[in-house]
Protein backbone atom coordinates (compact mmCIF):
# COMPACT_ATOMS: atom_id res chain seq x y z
CA UNK A 1 0.00 0.00 0.00
CA UNK A 2 1.57 3.37 -1.17
CA UNK A 3 2.39 5.08 2.29
CA UNK A 4 1.52 8.21 4.00
CA UNK A 5 -0.32 11.05 4.15
CA UNK A 6 2.71 13.44 2.82
CA UNK A 7 0.92 17.28 2.43
CA UNK A 8 2.79 18.76 -1.00
CA UNK A 9 1.68 22.20 -1.45
CA UNK A 10 0.37 23.81 -4.32
CA UNK A 11 0.54 20.22 -6.05
CA UNK A 12 -2.30 20.09 -8.79
CA UNK A 13 -4.27 16.78 -9.97
CA UNK A 14 -4.93 16.04 -13.60
CA UNK A 15 -8.19 14.89 -14.61
CA UNK A 16 -7.59 11.93 -17.35
CA UNK A 17 -10.63 10.24 -19.01
CA UNK A 18 -8.97 7.14 -19.69
CA UNK A 19 -9.02 7.14 -23.79
CA UNK A 20 -10.85 3.86 -25.29
CA UNK A 21 -11.16 2.39 -28.20
CA UNK A 22 -14.34 1.86 -30.53
CA UNK A 23 -15.08 -0.92 -28.66
CA UNK A 24 -15.42 0.72 -25.27
CA UNK A 25 -17.46 3.27 -26.96
CA UNK A 26 -19.84 1.32 -28.86
CA UNK A 27 -19.97 -0.12 -24.67
CA UNK A 28 -20.40 2.69 -23.37
CA UNK A 29 -23.00 3.76 -26.15
CA UNK A 30 -24.83 0.22 -25.18
CA UNK A 31 -24.74 0.85 -21.54
CA UNK A 32 -26.09 4.24 -21.83
CA UNK A 33 -29.24 2.59 -23.22
CA UNK A 34 -29.88 -0.40 -20.80
CA UNK A 35 -29.57 1.79 -17.69
CA UNK A 36 -32.47 3.11 -16.56
CA UNK A 37 -31.02 5.86 -14.15
CA UNK A 38 -28.42 6.86 -16.40
CA UNK A 39 -24.58 6.20 -16.13
CA UNK A 40 -23.30 7.24 -12.46
CA UNK A 41 -20.44 9.24 -12.35
CA UNK A 42 -17.47 8.42 -10.10
CA UNK A 43 -13.58 9.39 -10.16
CA UNK A 44 -11.19 6.59 -9.98
CA UNK A 45 -7.70 7.63 -8.53
CA UNK A 46 -4.29 6.04 -9.81
CA UNK A 47 -1.88 7.25 -7.82
CA UNK A 48 1.50 7.61 -10.23
CA UNK A 49 0.74 10.18 -13.38
CA UNK A 50 1.56 8.14 -15.73
CA UNK A 51 0.49 4.95 -14.12
CA UNK A 52 2.86 1.61 -13.52
CA UNK A 53 1.33 -1.60 -15.15
CA UNK A 54 0.20 -2.47 -11.81
CA UNK A 55 -1.93 0.59 -11.60
CA UNK A 56 -4.18 -0.29 -14.84
CA UNK A 57 -6.92 -1.97 -13.66
CA UNK A 58 -9.23 0.59 -14.26
CA UNK A 59 -7.74 1.35 -17.40
CA UNK A 60 -8.46 -1.86 -18.61
CA UNK A 61 -12.09 -1.77 -16.77
CA UNK A 62 -12.79 1.00 -18.54
CA UNK A 63 -11.27 0.24 -22.09
CA UNK A 64 -13.29 -3.13 -22.16
CA UNK A 65 -16.78 -1.78 -21.17
CA UNK A 66 -16.62 -3.47 -17.69
CA UNK A 67 -17.76 0.27 -15.92
CA UNK A 68 -20.25 0.64 -18.18
CA UNK A 69 -21.65 -3.05 -17.82
CA UNK A 70 -22.14 -1.84 -14.33
CA UNK A 71 -23.92 1.21 -15.42
CA UNK A 72 -20.68 3.36 -14.27
CA UNK A 73 -19.21 6.25 -15.60
CA UNK A 74 -15.21 6.15 -13.92
CA UNK A 75 -13.44 8.65 -14.73
CA UNK A 76 -9.43 8.48 -13.96
CA UNK A 77 -7.88 10.76 -11.55
CA UNK A 78 -4.05 10.69 -12.33
CA UNK A 79 -1.85 11.98 -9.12
CA UNK A 80 1.53 12.82 -9.24
CA UNK A 81 2.53 10.10 -5.97
CA UNK A 82 0.12 8.13 -4.19
CA UNK A 83 0.53 9.88 -0.79
CA UNK A 84 0.05 13.18 -1.81
CA UNK A 85 -2.56 15.72 -0.13
CA UNK A 86 -4.24 16.31 -3.30
CA UNK A 87 -5.42 11.91 -2.74
CA UNK A 88 -6.63 12.87 0.79
CA UNK A 89 -8.58 15.59 -0.25
CA UNK A 90 -10.08 14.19 -3.54
CA UNK A 91 -11.19 11.43 -1.44
CA UNK A 92 -12.76 13.49 1.44
CA UNK A 93 -14.85 14.93 -1.13
CA UNK A 94 -16.91 12.19 -1.18
CA UNK A 95 -16.70 11.44 -5.09
CA UNK A 96 -13.04 9.75 -5.45
CA UNK A 97 -11.78 6.61 -4.55
CA UNK A 98 -7.94 6.32 -4.80
CA UNK A 99 -4.92 5.03 -3.14
CA UNK A 100 -6.22 5.15 0.55
CA UNK A 101 -3.21 4.35 3.59
CA UNK A 102 -3.84 3.40 7.07
CA UNK A 103 -1.81 6.04 8.22
CA UNK A 104 -4.48 8.59 6.90
CA UNK A 105 -7.23 6.74 8.28
CA UNK A 106 -5.16 6.61 11.96
CA UNK A 107 -4.31 10.29 11.71
CA UNK A 108 -8.27 11.25 11.33
CA UNK A 109 -8.85 10.98 7.88
CA UNK A 110 -13.19 9.32 8.13
CA UNK A 111 -12.66 6.57 5.35
CA UNK A 112 -11.99 2.98 5.03
CA UNK A 113 -10.65 0.81 2.39
CA UNK A 114 -12.82 -0.73 0.08
CA UNK A 115 -10.76 -3.11 -1.79
CA UNK A 116 -6.58 -4.21 -1.52
CA UNK A 117 -6.14 -4.46 -5.48
CA UNK A 118 -2.55 -4.71 -4.83
CA UNK A 119 -1.86 -7.00 -2.11
CA UNK A 120 1.97 -6.94 -2.41
CA UNK A 121 4.26 -4.52 -3.71
CA UNK A 122 5.65 -5.41 -6.89
CA UNK A 123 8.99 -3.29 -6.65
CA UNK A 124 12.78 -3.05 -6.17
CA UNK A 125 14.97 -0.91 -4.99
CA UNK A 126 17.57 -0.48 -8.05
CA UNK A 127 20.75 1.32 -6.99
CA UNK A 128 23.95 2.16 -9.41
CA UNK A 129 26.92 0.22 -10.07
CA UNK A 130 29.24 1.48 -7.23
CA UNK A 131 26.41 0.21 -4.12
CA UNK A 132 27.54 -3.32 -3.33
CA UNK A 133 25.29 -3.74 0.19
CA UNK A 134 22.86 -1.30 1.91
CA UNK A 135 25.36 0.04 4.02
CA UNK A 136 27.05 1.74 0.62
CA UNK A 137 24.08 3.76 0.92
CA UNK A 138 25.45 6.43 3.18
CA UNK A 139 26.06 9.83 1.96
CA UNK A 140 24.53 8.75 -1.60
CA UNK A 141 21.45 10.51 -3.31
CA UNK A 142 18.32 8.56 -2.63
CA UNK A 143 15.15 9.11 -4.90
CA UNK A 144 12.24 10.57 -2.96
CA UNK A 145 10.32 11.17 -6.07
CA UNK A 146 6.47 11.51 -5.96
CA UNK A 147 5.45 12.77 -2.84
CA UNK A 148 8.80 14.09 -1.02
CA UNK A 149 9.47 13.33 2.81
CA UNK A 150 6.67 10.83 3.61
CA UNK A 151 6.45 9.63 0.16
CA UNK A 152 6.41 6.06 -0.99
CA UNK A 153 10.17 6.46 -2.20
CA UNK A 154 11.52 8.28 0.73
CA UNK A 155 9.63 5.85 2.99
CA UNK A 156 11.32 2.60 1.18
CA UNK A 157 14.67 4.35 1.26
CA UNK A 158 14.00 4.88 4.82
CA UNK A 159 13.09 1.22 5.40
CA UNK A 160 16.01 0.42 3.40
CA UNK A 161 18.69 2.18 5.44
CA UNK A 162 17.30 1.01 8.88
CA UNK A 163 17.85 -2.72 7.66
CA UNK A 164 21.54 -1.61 7.21
CA UNK A 165 21.77 0.35 10.36
CA UNK A 166 21.76 4.14 9.01
CA UNK A 167 19.62 6.78 9.62
CA UNK A 168 17.53 8.94 7.06
CA UNK A 169 20.29 11.71 7.97
CA UNK A 170 23.04 9.54 6.61
CA UNK A 171 21.62 10.16 2.81
CA UNK A 172 20.17 12.95 0.83
CA UNK A 173 17.10 12.46 -0.27
CA UNK A 174 16.24 14.23 -4.05
CA UNK A 175 12.47 15.47 -4.32
CA UNK A 176 11.13 15.09 -8.00
CA UNK A 177 7.72 13.66 -9.42
CA UNK A 178 6.72 10.08 -10.44
CA UNK A 179 7.83 10.31 -13.56
CA UNK A 180 11.40 11.36 -13.00
CA UNK A 181 12.18 8.38 -11.87
CA UNK A 182 13.46 5.85 -13.71
CA UNK A 183 15.64 8.99 -16.13
CA UNK A 184 16.99 10.29 -12.72
CA UNK A 185 18.72 6.43 -12.22
CA UNK A 186 19.98 6.42 -15.61
CA UNK A 187 21.33 9.95 -15.71
CA UNK A 188 22.97 9.28 -12.72
CA UNK A 189 20.87 12.13 -10.77
CA UNK A 190 20.06 9.61 -7.95
CA UNK A 191 22.17 6.27 -7.22
CA UNK A 192 18.68 4.68 -5.44
CA UNK A 193 15.33 4.67 -6.73
CA UNK A 194 12.31 2.32 -6.34
CA UNK A 195 10.74 1.08 -9.39
CA UNK A 196 8.63 -0.65 -10.87
CA UNK A 197 8.89 -4.30 -12.76
CA UNK A 198 8.75 -2.34 -16.17
CA UNK A 199 11.14 0.42 -14.79
CA UNK A 200 13.33 -2.30 -13.54
CA UNK A 201 13.48 -3.65 -16.84
CA UNK A 202 14.48 -0.89 -19.04
CA UNK A 203 16.95 0.50 -16.10
CA UNK A 204 19.00 -2.31 -16.42
CA UNK A 205 19.15 -1.91 -19.81
CA UNK A 206 19.75 1.79 -20.08
CA UNK A 207 22.37 2.27 -16.85
CA UNK A 208 25.49 -0.46 -17.34
CA UNK A 209 25.93 -1.98 -13.46
CA UNK A 210 22.53 -0.67 -12.33
CA UNK A 211 21.38 -3.29 -10.47
CA UNK A 212 18.40 -4.73 -7.95
CA UNK A 213 19.51 -3.99 -4.36
CA UNK A 214 16.41 -5.56 -2.27
CA UNK A 215 13.10 -6.79 -3.51
CA UNK A 216 10.17 -5.05 -1.38
CA UNK A 217 8.40 -7.91 -1.19
CA UNK A 218 10.80 -10.07 0.40
CA UNK A 219 12.21 -7.51 2.61
CA UNK A 220 8.66 -6.75 4.28
CA UNK A 221 6.46 -9.97 3.19
CA UNK A 222 3.79 -8.92 5.43
CA UNK A 223 3.56 -5.04 4.68
CA UNK A 224 0.01 -4.46 2.00
CA UNK A 225 1.10 -2.32 -1.00
CA UNK A 226 -1.80 -0.47 -2.23
CA UNK A 227 -5.71 -0.07 -1.32
CA UNK A 228 -9.08 1.50 -2.75
CA UNK A 229 -10.81 3.35 -0.33
CA UNK A 230 -13.29 5.99 0.30
CA UNK A 231 -14.77 8.36 2.69
CA UNK A 232 -17.27 7.63 5.13
CA UNK A 233 -19.73 9.56 3.70
CA UNK A 234 -19.70 8.53 0.31
CA UNK A 235 -19.52 4.77 1.50
CA UNK A 236 -22.88 5.52 3.43
CA UNK A 237 -24.25 7.65 0.21
CA UNK A 238 -23.89 5.30 -2.20
CA UNK A 239 -22.27 2.11 -1.65
CA UNK A 240 -23.99 0.41 -4.75
CA UNK A 241 -21.97 2.76 -7.10
CA UNK A 242 -19.00 1.38 -4.77
CA UNK A 243 -20.03 -1.85 -5.26
CA UNK A 244 -20.42 -2.32 -8.75
CA UNK A 245 -16.92 0.04 -9.45
CA UNK A 246 -15.46 -2.75 -7.52
CA UNK A 247 -16.77 -5.19 -9.11
CA UNK A 248 -15.96 -3.95 -12.50
CA UNK A 249 -12.20 -3.42 -11.51
CA UNK A 250 -12.19 -7.33 -10.32
CA UNK A 251 -14.06 -7.97 -13.77
CA UNK A 252 -10.61 -6.90 -15.12
CA UNK A 253 -8.19 -8.42 -13.26
CA UNK A 254 -9.78 -11.77 -13.65
CA UNK A 255 -9.46 -10.80 -17.58
CA UNK A 256 -5.76 -9.36 -16.81
CA UNK A 257 -4.76 -13.42 -15.84
CA UNK A 258 -6.71 -14.86 -17.80
CA UNK A 259 -6.40 -12.94 -21.40
CA UNK A 260 -2.70 -11.64 -21.84
CA UNK A 261 -2.92 -10.61 -25.04
CA UNK A 262 -6.29 -8.84 -24.95
CA UNK A 263 -4.84 -6.43 -22.09
CA UNK A 264 -1.43 -5.94 -23.26
CA UNK A 265 -2.21 -3.18 -25.62
CA UNK A 266 -4.34 -1.77 -23.27
CA UNK A 267 -1.83 -1.66 -20.65
CA UNK A 268 1.04 0.25 -23.26
CA UNK A 269 -1.69 2.50 -24.23
CA UNK A 270 -2.06 3.95 -20.51
CA UNK A 271 1.88 3.28 -19.29
CA UNK A 272 3.46 4.75 -22.84
CA UNK A 273 6.15 2.02 -22.23
CA UNK A 274 7.35 -0.39 -24.81
CA UNK A 275 5.82 -3.77 -25.12
CA UNK A 276 8.90 -6.09 -23.85
CA UNK A 277 8.81 -3.84 -20.64
CA UNK A 278 5.35 -3.97 -20.39
CA UNK A 279 5.25 -8.23 -20.72
CA UNK A 280 8.31 -8.26 -18.38
CA UNK A 281 6.08 -6.30 -15.69
CA UNK A 282 2.90 -8.05 -16.66
CA UNK A 283 4.80 -11.68 -16.07
CA UNK A 284 6.28 -10.48 -12.54
CA UNK A 285 3.08 -9.35 -11.48
CA UNK A 286 0.82 -12.40 -12.54
CA UNK A 287 3.37 -14.73 -11.41
CA UNK A 288 3.89 -12.86 -7.80
CA UNK A 289 0.11 -12.93 -7.41
CA UNK A 290 0.69 -8.88 -7.35
CA UNK A 291 -3.20 -8.31 -8.78
CA UNK A 292 -6.04 -9.03 -6.19
CA UNK A 293 -8.80 -11.86 -7.59
CA UNK A 294 -11.16 -11.29 -4.85
CA UNK A 295 -10.71 -8.54 -2.04
CA UNK A 296 -7.23 -8.77 -1.08
CA UNK A 297 -7.67 -8.61 2.13
CA UNK A 298 -5.86 -10.60 4.90
CA UNK A 299 -6.31 -9.34 8.05
CA UNK A 300 -3.24 -10.18 9.70
CA UNK A 301 -0.95 -8.17 7.35
CA UNK A 302 -3.07 -4.90 7.50
CA UNK A 303 -2.65 -5.25 11.12
CA UNK A 304 0.96 -6.00 10.82
CA UNK A 305 1.13 -3.24 8.15
CA UNK A 306 -0.78 -0.61 11.06
CA UNK A 307 1.84 -1.76 13.33
CA UNK A 308 4.83 -1.62 11.66
CA UNK A 309 3.78 2.12 11.13
CA UNK A 310 3.23 2.24 14.51
CA UNK A 311 6.88 1.07 15.57
CA UNK A 312 8.51 4.19 12.57
CA UNK A 313 6.18 6.78 14.68
CA UNK A 314 4.38 7.40 11.59
CA UNK A 315 0.69 6.74 13.57
CA UNK A 316 0.56 7.70 17.12
CA UNK A 317 0.52 4.40 19.40
CA UNK A 318 -2.63 5.62 21.10
CA UNK A 319 -4.69 5.66 17.53
CA UNK A 320 -4.56 2.26 16.83
CA UNK A 321 -6.86 0.71 14.91
CA UNK A 322 -8.86 -2.47 14.65
CA UNK A 323 -9.01 -4.16 11.34
CA UNK A 324 -12.51 -3.19 10.97
CA UNK A 325 -11.70 0.56 11.82
CA UNK A 326 -9.59 0.82 8.60
CA UNK A 327 -11.41 -2.03 6.25
CA UNK A 328 -15.05 -1.75 5.18
CA UNK A 329 -15.45 -5.97 4.84
CA UNK A 330 -18.83 -6.04 3.91
CA UNK A 331 -18.77 -3.62 0.99
CA UNK A 332 -15.79 -5.65 -0.45
CA UNK A 333 -17.67 -8.89 -0.42
CA UNK A 334 -20.54 -7.54 -1.51
CA UNK A 335 -18.27 -6.56 -4.38
CA UNK A 336 -16.78 -9.56 -4.66
CA UNK A 337 -20.38 -11.49 -4.83
CA UNK A 338 -21.37 -8.98 -7.47
CA UNK A 339 -18.09 -10.19 -9.83
CA UNK A 340 -18.96 -13.61 -9.31
CA UNK A 341 -17.59 -14.51 -5.47
CA UNK A 342 -14.66 -15.90 -4.77
CA UNK A 343 -12.39 -17.32 -7.24
CA UNK A 344 -8.57 -19.23 -7.67
CA UNK A 345 -6.52 -18.11 -11.03
CA UNK A 346 -3.59 -20.26 -10.71
CA UNK A 347 -2.01 -20.13 -7.50
CA UNK A 348 -3.98 -16.69 -6.48
CA UNK A 349 -6.23 -16.82 -4.26
CA UNK A 350 -6.44 -13.65 -2.30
Amino acid sequence: MVRRNAFIGGLLFVLFAAAGGPGDRHSFAQAQQSCPGGLRKINVGISVSPPNVVHTPPYVAKALGYFAKRCVDANIVEFNGGTVGTIVAAISQGNTIANLTDISIGRGLPAKQIWMFAPHPPQSYVVGPDIKTAKDLKGKRLSAAGGGVGGFNWLMGREVLKRAGLKVEDAAFIAGDTAGRLPGLVAGQVDAVVLHPEDVYLALRQRPGAHVLVDLSKMMPNFTFTAYGASDGFIAKDPTLLRDTVAAMIDAVRTMYRDKEKVIPIIMDATHKPRDAVEFAYNQITQNCVWAVNTGFNPASTLWTEQHDIDDGDIDPTKHLAFDQIVDIKLAREALAAAGGPTTIGKCKE
